[in-house]
């Protein structure tokens, strides 16, 4: 069986790691890429020569261009959105061609079109669509944010800021038809993004499953906590909760109902510090707060998060939504439980009151709530047994392979 992994670049955390844990259980998995970073011979890339990445360069910009003409030059928003309206046909390079299965992650930002993705439908290959976000079922937006006019046609997209019916996210969304008629196999990476994706008018007949992303428990794994504060310079003395994104300040991390819960658990109590690793840009972010905080900054050191991981005593997921919530896997690993909402991918990853918090949903009260029961209750209830039971059940590489590949033998039967 040669599965064929496609990916807009290989710096894709969650597609690196499926291809790794398909290869360590026997499957011939490659990885074709438009953009990549390393000397891995079993990933290729679109750019093949210094013509063809500005090419795709150029795809990437053309993409954003229009975008930007549609949202009224709006950059907040401008990589909320994705109108796959320019990329590569692929259906002739050599990896697709012996290829048995065809598994799709992210395939925007000028890699694949959505004429490229008709092509490779009418290949006839079997396709897997692992979703990461909700792209696949929308209009145009990766996240709704709450709106839901996916479900019949898109229109008046807020990310536009547009007042018509029949604007860029309608068309799309009418072009995207191609998905519901593909028989593609739609994977979700939790119980919630399925039945956001069941709800679309362009996905509602696909077969949808649910298999999570994986981690590396070889990787993540617990360390001494005293050892692991002391390398990183924290406080042995003090309660550290911690908070991590690529970008803190991305309104979609929920930081704001952080501020306010670690506001209400320092007035109670004085031996508790914030550690962020993450970028921040505007330290407005951090202004008007009574309670001590530690920055890290953007963490490229692996090996560094996990040390953190076993330093800290809780760690907090405020987002408004996660598809998944890998921050909190990968700490559940190293047996630091996790308090996050009760209102998205996070759901299936912490169970409430054994091995974390499920805090109301943007309810900063009860987030600080959670964080002083996790505080209180760690030692008594074992949660960082429970945490550490919980991903080696559900989230190990033999335990998420064994679920790709069994999904595509049966797909493979059907053909």
């Amino acid at each position: 069986m040669k599965v064929l992994i496609l990916d807009t670049t290989e710096f894709g955390q969650a597609p690196n790691r499926i291809l790794k844990a398909l290869q360590k259980n026997g499957i011939d998995a490659k990885m074709l890429v438009r953009s990549k970073y390393t000397d891995d011979k079993s990933v290729s890339s679109l750019n093949t020569s210094w013509l063809t990445t500005k090419i795709n360069f150029l795809r990437f910009a053309y993409e954003r261009l229009v975008i930007f003409l549609h949202n009224h030059f709006n950059r907040l928003d401008l990589f909320k959105v994705s109108i796959a309206n320019t990329g590569t046909n692929i259906v002739n390079h050599p990896l697709v061609r012996e290829a048995d299965i065809l598994h799709l992650h992210w395939i925007n930002q000028g890699f694949l079109s959505l004429k490229d993705l008709n092509a490779l439908i009418d290949t006839g290959k079997p396709i897997v669509w692992t979703m990461h976000d909700m792209w696949a079922f929308t209009g145009i937006c990766h996240h709704s944010w709450g709106c839901e006019r996916f479900t019949e046609e898109c229109g008046f997209c807020p990310f536009l800021h547009s007042d018509r019916q029949k604007d860029l996210s309608y068309r799309i969304f009418k072009s995207k038809k191609i998905i519901k008629e593909s028989g593609i196999h739609l994977v979700a990476v939790s119980s919630w993004l399925k039945l956001m994706a069941l709800k679309s008018a362009n996905a509602s007949n696909l077969k949808v499953s649910v298999i999570p992303n994986v981690i590396d428990i070889n990787t993540f794994h617990p360390l001494d906590k005293t050892s692991a504060r002391e390398k990183l310079s924290l406080s042995v003395d003090k309660k550290i909760v911690i908070m991590g994104a690529l970008r803190i300040n991305d309104p979609v991390k929920g930081f704001v109902f952080l501020k306010e819960a670690m506001q209400k658990v320092y007035s109670q109590r004085q031996d508790v510090v914030l550690v962020l690793f993450g970028s921040i840009k505007g330290q407005y972010l951090l202004s008007d707060i009574s309670f001590p905080v530690l920055q890290m900054g953007l963490m490229k050191d692996v090996s560094q998060i996990v040390e953190l991981y076993a330093a800290a005593d809780v760690n907090v997921v405020p987002s408004y939504y996660e598809t998944f919530g890998q921050t909190i896997t990968e700490s559940m690993a190293c047996g630091c439980p996790s308090v996050s909402f009760n209102n998205s991918g996070q759901t299936d990853i912490i169970d409430h009151k054994i091995n974390g918090y499920l805090a109301e949903y943007r309810d900063s009260e009860d987030l600080a709530n959670g964080i002083v029961w996790v505080l209180d209750n760690t030692e008594r209830l074992h949660l960082p047994e429970a945490c550490i039971e919980k991903v080696q059940t559900n989230y190990t590489e033999s335990v998420v392979a064994e679920k790709y590949i069994s999904l595509y033998k049966e797909l493979l039967t059907k053909q």
